[in-house]
């Protein structure tokens, strides 16, 4: 059983969000030569844009992005581009398209990850701006599509047992191998039956290893306690700091569940995963959704 908890313990409330954002993104050279991935539009957003209005819509007020070199576009993104707004406002044109870019100031740290050495170093630089708090993680390959979004869903969730939470998504057995994967306890009669406590994880196990089809989707609320573990934490699966390992050692320490999100999840680090979330976010728009399924069905005709 995990430990007595008050509300003070495992329970404040969730402010900031740490976006790993350092990746080369060399699966999509030669586009990712000199624009970061996380740039590259879904329709007319960037990748990163979805992440961060759902971390808006979840109550997120500050916003850390790990950074590496080549990547001070993504900060000029949410930053006001006077030259720009000035020139639309004297055409006569509407701002509104960038209203979700701007971030208020004093509101958005970067910190830098000097060498690549995987997701859970990428967190443990976010440590001096993260401090004693909850947290929230976003990892913007991973776009969470439906609404509510997938983090204002966990933090329905954080408010009913506080703690640390996984969103999770349920895939065929065969593929588990490629993600992390968690061991499910008790499903709690709260939330729709989406929440699972949380008994173990394991980073991508083999086919027959696997405690379930249950896969980490790429968003997190932790408790700041991780970052002391992954401080002494040797390197894991593929020579890298696994996040994973050291949120593993929380387990029985403190509380652990997995949100079932319910939505649709797109996996954009891939070529073919960027193409379907264009497709289908395109089809699901009201402004141009009827012509794209027009001119996708004369070309699949």
């Amino acid at each position: 059983m995990n430990p007595p908890m008050s509300d003070s313990n495992f329970r404040k409330p969730v402010r900031k969000a740490v976006f790993p954002v350092a990746g080369l993104g060399t699966r999509f050279l030669p586009a990712t030569k000199a624009i970061p991935k996380e740039l590259l539009p879904i329709v007319d957003r960037p990748l990163i844009q979805y992440a961060v209005d759902e971390a808006r819509e979840a109550g997120i007020e500050e916003f850390v992005f790990v950074t590496g070199r080549g990547k001070t576009a993504i900060v000029e993104h949410f930053d006001t581009a006077f030259e720009l707004e000035a020139t639309m406002t004297g055409r006569g044109k509407s701002l509104e398209p960038l209203d979700s870019t701007r971030i208020e100031p004093g509101n958005l740290v970067t910190v830098r990850q000097q060498v690549p050495l995987g997701l859970g170093h990428a967190v443990w630089c976010a440590r001096a701006v993260v401090g004693d708090e909850p947290f929230a993680i976003f990892l913007p390959d991973e776009l969470m599509y439906g609404t509510p979004g997938c983090m204002a869903q966990m933090v329905e969730a954080y408010g009913e047992v506080g703690g640390n939470l996984v969103s999770v998504l349920e895939v065929p057995m065969e593929e588990v191998s490629s993600y992390g994967v968690i061991a499910p306890g008790e499903t709690l009669d709260i939330l729709g039956g989406n929440l699972t406590e949380v008994k173990g994880l394991v980073e991508k196990p083999k086919v027959e290893d696997a405690p379930s089809n249950k896969i980490v989707s790429g968003r997190y609320i932790l408790q700041p306690e991780v970052m002391g573990l992954l401080a002494s934490q040797g390197k894991g699966a593929g020579g890298e700091i696994q996040l994973t390992d050291s949120m593993a050692k929380l387990i029985g320490m403190q509380p652990f569940h997995a949100v079932t999100f319910n939505g649709r999840r797109f996996d954009c680090g891939s070529k073919v995963g960027f193409v379907e979330a264009t497709l289908a976010i395109a089809l699901d728009r009201a402004d141009m959704g009827a012509e794209v399924r027009e001119m996708a069905m004369k070309m699949l005709g």
